[in-house]
């Protein structure tokens, strides 16, 4: 009787989770516990993207470098887009693998929990895993893009700078606009699946209302401060001033770009855990 109830006390402690409807506080630890799992998560998500296919990793170029040769024909050969006297190809591939790498993390990211409704039901794991995995994972393709751009900037000339550096810190912006952006849609997600079917759409729509194809100097004055509000205008032209001018992004435009980043990701993330525990029922 005695070993009986040694044995019942032996038994690990039941976790129970359950929603809430007050906010609930970041969990850093409990990610940083699990870490190993996220890499094995975005690791997959890379696997997965070029299993069974016959060009592999030339995909993560074959966007932008596909879409930089259309817009130099229609934009620059023939309807004469200004590009402020910087070799077009250049000039629009410094924004378009920017901008395939944003397009792409919203593409994976956001039925990221409807694609691996399973493994929800099944197990308990971070859920945001999910979406940063695909985040994670589409920095691989950004790499290679990049590659291939600096391959370009030897072609035409254009010259190596140490702002380049400052790629880094505006790509870390970008990324935490992106999972900003990625939380409160794949959220969104599983209530409403019409987010995912206009995803196409709204992406396309946004990238005409960035600074990609065109430089911001088109837009009047007057709009310009409206332009702004994007955060995408702040870290596109960031990138562009960097990469291709050689000089120093234009730190108020970037910082308006930040704290719009920071407050999405914020928000996101909150609405993100606020109905994390309602997912294994609805997706």
């Amino acid at each position: 009787m005695s070993k009986l109830k040694q044995g019942n006390n032996d038994k690990a402690p039941l976790r129970v989770f359950s929603s809430s409807t007050r906010w609930i506080p970041f969990g850093f630890r409990e990610l940083w516990m699990h870490r190993e799992l996220l890499y094995v998560l975005t690791a997959r998500e890379v696997q997965m993207r070029y299993k069974q296919s016959i060009l592999g990793m030339a995909w993560a170029v074959l966007q932008p470098l596909a879409l930089m040769l259309m817009f130099t024909l229609i934009f620059s050969v023939l309807l004469k887009v200004p590009s402020e006297g910087i070799p077009y190809p250049v000039f629009s591939y410094s924004a378009l693998m920017f901008w395939t790498y944003f397009a792409g993390s919203l593409g994976r990211a956001i039925p990221s929990l409807e694609t691996n409704a399973a493994l929800i039901k099944k197990i308990y794991l971070p859920r945001e895993f999910f979406p940063v995995s695909a985040v994670l994972s589409a920095l691989f393709d950004l790499a290679i893009a990049f590659a291939i751009y600096l391959g370009l900037m030897l072609y035409f000339h254009t010259p190596f700078t140490v702002n380049m550096f400052y790629v880094l810190p505006i790509l870390l912006i970008q990324t935490v606009f992106t999972l900003g952006v990625c939380f409160f849609a794949s959220a969104l997600n599983v209530y409403y699946r019409d987010v995912k079917h206009a995803l196409p759409l709204l992406v396309q729509l946004w990238m005409y209302a960035t600074p990609i194809i065109y430089p911001s100097s088109l837009i009047p004055d007057r709009l310009l401060t409206f332009y702004a509000l994007n955060p995408m205008t702040g870290i596109i032209e960031g990138y562009r001033n960097v990469l291709v001018k050689g000089i120093s992004p234009d730190f108020f435009y970037l910082g308006v770009a930040t704290a719009g980043s920071v407050f999405l990701f914020v928000l996101g993330y909150f609405y993100f855990k606020r109905i994390e525990m309602t997912f294994a029922d609805i997706v």
